[in-house]
């Protein structure tokens, strides 16, 4: 397999002081920048995390392609967090290219609680309602100029070499179950409503959730808007499968259903019980489906250096051959 890709500019605390101190030396509410406390916080595919003092953090491209979509969160984000329930982290700065680093940056909110990738999925079942309702509330039409993301959001059809190829060295003992699995979304029909706003990597890492000790937690935050695009609204759904055990699957797979059952408009193929409305859930589930495939082989054969995120690759994996 492989490690995630590599960094094409190393980010530390040293190039984001300067870049503070030349775009924001000072923050409302926060004072000076120089007197916040500084730290590297986690590193992504795309991204380096550090928080700010105790109420900000800063979000820094490390690949090209991360910064590019960067763009598109300080655009468009603030403009959506305004019809959404949950907090997500629209940026306070958007800050530019400067002291030497070529891309677009960001200050955004710090919100306090836990990563629901570190929380037994067991606890999770109290996302599931809250979970549906962010997706109900994105999941409108986007307008015409809304970011389009090369591999998140289109069809099926156009990762299937990715994901085959993956399929092809991935270590999981039912390769050929999931590979079924792939199949049977890339055979559903396509999606044929209008584009929709989608967040585009709804894996548990990007929820974060109450840090109660014991027990169910819930929802606080939906967070790493930089895959967000247009598009079939499967690839959200896959958080059924990214996300939850069968129990909380279920709950979230019925939540969502009962805000479609609501739509009876029928502004979207998928709104209200109608025959093909009904037709329309069965493919759109299957799409899903086959987007956590997608996700979940990615996350497998690209985390050699990263046990977390390999260990979420293989319990995805688990989670869709439960459903078989």
């Amino acid at each position: 397999m492989a490690d995630r890709p590599a960094a094409e500019v190393v980010v530390d605390t040293t190039l984001v002081r300067r870049l503070l101190d030349e775009q924001c030396p000072t923050l409302p509410g926060a004072g000076p920048t120089a007197d916040l406390s500084l730290e590297v916080v986690s590193e992504g595919w795309d991204n380096v995390m550090l928080r700010l003092g105790t109420s900000l953090a800063v979000r820094v491209p490390r690949r090209a392609v991360g910064a590019r979509l960067l763009v598109n969160e300080q655009r468009w984000l603030p403009r959506l967090a305004e019809r959404l329930d949950v907090l997500v982290p629209a940026p306070v700065v958007a800050g530019v290219p400067g002291a030497g680093y070529p891309w677009h940056w960001s200050v955004v909110p710090w919100i306090d609680g836990t990563a629901a990738g570190t929380v037994d999925r067991a606890r999770l079942q109290g996302v599931a309602e809250p979970l549906a309702a962010f997706f109900g509330a994105l999941h409108l039409a986007a307008p015409a100029d809304a970011p389009v993301n090369e591999v998140r959001g289109g069809p099926l059809e156009e990762r299937d070499d990715a994901v085959r190829e993956r399929l092809s060295r991935v270590d999981h003992p039912r390769v050929a179950g999931l590979t079924a699995v792939w199949e049977a979304g890339l055979d559903a029909p396509a999606w044929g409503g209008p584009p929709l706003w989608l967040h585009g990597d709804p894996h548990p890492f990007n929820l974060v959730v109450s840090d109660e000790p014991a027990g169910e937690v819930s929802l606080r935050a939906v967070v790493d808007f930089g895959d967000m695009t247009s598009g079939d609204p499967a690839c959200d759904l896959a958080a059924a499968w990214l996300v939850f055990d069968r129990a909380g699957r279920e709950r979230f797979v019925a939540a969502v259903e009962r805000a479609w059952d609501d739509g009876a408009s029928g502004d979207l193929p998928h709104q209200g019980r109608s025959p093909e409305a009904l037709r329309a859930r069965e493919a759109l589930w299957g799409r899903a489906r086959g987007w956590a495939v997608a996700m979940g082989t990615a996350l497998l054969a690209h985390s050699d250096d990263d046990p977390t995120f390999a260990a979420l690759g293989a319990r995805v994996a688990d989670e869709l051959l439960q459903d078989d």
